[in-house]
């Protein structure tokens, strides 16, 4: 088994940063595939974010395309989430999400518990 655990979720501004981590617990974190799903309220879980395990590919919701970062470093068992430019509209639960398939697009098998971010208008 794996376990995720989110973290650096808050309350930021309009415009504003924020960083968010998942640290993973399994030994063969290089392997899976790794991802950023975040639920608003009142509405379902959407894709945000995917990275392949080397970080060579990476995909974004066209939302925020050219705001969020996805980053991982597999040394440390860790994922990164760097949003800019943050709107109200991204206020979600956002949660990390790792996948045995071969794409950023295949199925995800395993999940954190979300961490809170709220945007301020």
């Amino acid at each position: 088994q794996v376990q995720l655990v989110e973290s650096g979720g808050g309350l930021v501004q309009a415009g504003g940063s924020l960083r968010l981590s998942c640290a993973a617990s399994g030994r063969t974190f290089s392997s899976y595939i790794m991802g950023w799903f975040r639920q608003g309220p009142g509405k379902e879980r959407e894709f945000v974010a995917g990275i392949t395990w080397s970080g060579s590919n990476t995909r974004y919701v066209d939302s925020v395309k050219g705001r969020f970062t996805i980053s991982r470093d597999n040394a440390k068992k860790t994922m990164y989430l760097q949003m800019n430019s943050l709107k109200a509209e991204d206020t979600a639960v956002y949660y990390c999400a790792a996948s045995t398939g071969r794409t950023i697009l295949s199925p995800y098998d395993y999940w954190g518990q979300g961490t809170q971010v709220t945007v301020s208008s």
